[in-house]
This record gives C-alpha cells, sequence and structure tokens, in this order.
C-alpha cells in the first residue's frame, strides 16, 4: 500500500509512523517538514509537488493547517488518481465537506493531539484507542470508504462516522469552547492580583482547568474561526448558564447552587462513560445495492444513534448489482443496530 500525507507535522507525522509500522506501507510526505519526516521514519520520500507525492496512493492523508485545509483537498482531488481515497485530519468539517463533493473524499478528524507541535514529536501510537471522526458524503464510494475505515482501524483509531453540522456543534461544546474559558480563567487570575501584590498560588483544580490555555496560537486561531458559528451558540450558552450561577449567588439560592452542582457531577459521569471500548462483539450482514454513498448512509445511521462500527468488510455479487457489507458492533448495540439497518 501507499499512502500520501499531505503536510507532515505532529498529526501528519504520526499518521506517517502508523501507516508505515502498523500498515506496512510507503508513505511519501510533502510539507516544510517532509525531509525531517524522514528522518524520524515518519515517511519513506519527501516530495515537492502535490502530484508527485499522490502518485500511485492508495490514501491520501490531507494534514495542513485550516487556513488552506479547503484549497489544498481540491488540489490533492485533482491530482490523485480515480481509484484513491482522500482524507483530511481538520477540527472542523462543515466548510471542507462542502467544498469537496468527490465520490472520492472523506472529511475525517482523530481526536488526539499533544501540546507539543511538529514531526520531532510525532508519534506511531498518538491514535491508538482514539476516536477518530469521518464525515462521508451522499456521494462517497463505498470501497474507498471501506480502505479508509480498515487502516484507520490497523493504525489504533476508532473510527465514527457522523454528520459534518454534528461533529462542529459537537467540537464547538467539548473542545473549542474549553479552549476559550481556559483562555478567559487564566486572564482573569492573571488580573485577579492589585498593584504590587504578587501571582496567586494556583493548585491543581485551577492548573487542571488551564492546561490548554494559550496552546499554539495560530492554529487555535483558525480552529475558532473556522467553526465560528457553532462556537458563537455554545458561547451564547455559555453566557446563560454564567448568568444562572449568578443569579442565585445574588440570591443566596443555596438550593439552586446544590442543584447545578449535582447535574454537573452526573452529567460529567455521563459524558465521560460514552463511547468507553471493550466487551463482546456481533457479527451483522447486510444486503446492500451497488450505488454511491450506500455504506456511507448506514455508517451515518448508526452513528446517529450512538452505534460505533469497529469493523467492516464489503462482498460484492458476481454480476457487481448488489452486495452484502459485514459490520461488527458492540454486542450490546446489535439488535438495535439491526432493527435500525431494518427499517428501509
Amino acid at each position: 500500500m501507499r499512502v500520501a500525507v499531505i503536510g507532515t507535522g505532529l498529526i501528519g507525522g504520526s499518521v506517517g509512523l502508523a501507516a508505515r509500522r502498523r500498515l506496512g506501507a510507503e508513505v511519501r510526505g510533502m510539507g516544510p517538514e517532509a525531509a525531517r519526516a524522514v528522518e524520524h521514519g515518519a515517511a519513506d520520500v519527501a516530495c515537492a509537488t502535490i502530484e508527485e507525492t499522490v502518485e500511485g496512493a492508495e490514501i491520501a492523508f490531507v494534514a495542513t493547517p485550516l487556513g488552506v485545509l479547503v484549497e489544498t483537498v481540491g488540489a490533492v482531488l485533482d491530482a490523485a488518481g480515480p481509484d484513491c481515497v482522500v482524507t483530511d485530519v481538520g477540527s472542523t468539517k462543515t466548510a471542507v465537506v462542502a467544498a469537496a463533493d468527490d465520490p472520492r473524499f472523506v472529511g475525517g478528524h482523530p481526536l488526539a493531539g499533544a501540546e507539543a507541535a511538529g514531526v520531532e514529536h510525532a508519534r506511531e501510537d498518538l491514535f491508538a484507542d482514539a476516536v477518530w471522526y469521518l464525515t462521508p458524503g451522499p456521494s462517497t464510494t463505498g470501497v474507498l470508504f471501506e480502505r479508509l475505515h480498515r487502516a484507520l482501524v490497523a493504525m489504533g483509531a476508532r473510527p465514527t462516522a457522523i454528520d459534518p453540522d454534528v461533529h462542529d456543534r459537537l467540537m464547538a461544546a467539548v473542545s473549542h469552547l474549553p479552549h476559550v474559558i481556559a483562555n478567559v480563567l487564566v486572564a482573569q487570575a492573571f488580573r485577579a492580583v492589585d498593584d504590587g501584590e504578587t501571582l496567586p498560588a494556583t493548585g491543581p483544580g485551577f492548573r487542571d482547568a488551564t492546561r490548554i490555555a494559550g496552546a499554539n496560537p495560530p492554529l487555535w486561531a483558525d480552529i475558532l474561526l473556522a467553526n465560528r458559528e457553532a462556537l458563537t451558540a455554545q458561547l451564547d450558552e455559555a453566557v446563560h448558564r454564567l448568568g444562572e450561577v449568578r443569579a442565585a449567588l445574588v440570591a443566596g439560592d443555596r438550593d439552586k447552587l446544590l442543584a447545578l452542582q449535582t447535574a454537573a457531577r452526573d452529567e460529567r459521569r455521563a459524558l465521560l462513560e460514552t463511547h468507553l471500548a471493550g466487551g463482546p462483539e456481533r457479527e451483522l450482514r447486510v444486503p446492500v445495492p451497488n450505488r454511491p454513498g450506500v455504506i456511507a448512509e448506514i455508517a451515518l445511521k448508526l452513528g446517529r444513534a450512538g452505534i460505533n462500527i469497529s469493523d467492516m468488510a464489503l462482498a460484492p455479487s458476481p454480476d457487481n448489482t448488489q452486495g452484502e457489507v459485514t459490520l461488527w458492533v458492540a454486542e450490546a448495540d446489535a439488535e438495535r443496530a439491526a432493527e435500525i439497518l431494518a427499517e428501509d
């Protein structure tokens, strides 16, 4: 297998390492850090052009900054062969999916990273047991989606299909808003002292809550702007909830404060228990017509129900008019998955 990586920083470099060592792939890399990627073992060859990078590739990963992501994905699709699945690793999905209307494209976003940037910090195991969101389009080719899904599983990730707008709304709530709030907490604590006073001592709670504050400013400026509509909505909701706390404090309403704290405890537990891996799985076989987007429809339908596909395999009929897709899902989700897939 030949894999192309356009943008060989931390994420792209980790893709390259995982592809080389876990897929046995030949990796061609391109970008400012491509030569260092070869030195680090994250690529076999450093390329100067997109055409050279994607030549003969079966999978192309675009790991460029968000500011140039859409145009780079377009250029990669123009250069890639008809049997190459193209994906990206951007943390917002709506814009790139809308722009890349091509049956070879599957939007992607691994929930993995590190505080340090650069290919020298890339790791083969960066994606181990990490959710890797996939946003296939209505025309996505099933064979290419399966190839990407299988490759990500082999790299240690847990691919999960999701609609682009849902992805961006969730990321605004669980990733982008926390970064904004962490920045605000640091700024507020820093300005809490009067002239001549020493800065306050910080405990572990403050350090945990602000660990991500100020991380990679150029990257995060682009992320926040790319998801500004969803993030603005989440900021409005956060302001409303802060107003509830303020009103309870002004009124001396202990019951309200207790209720808010109790709800936060229970909801945090529920969030942390979501999508835990492990446990037995069951195999499901689903007959499907041979038409564009049918595999994407299945993956998204189960994804909307919170059911993750741990693996899949396609078996076309001899005349290529239909086929059978074999899915593996958690035992606890199997009956519900079968019911959902039988609805049509």
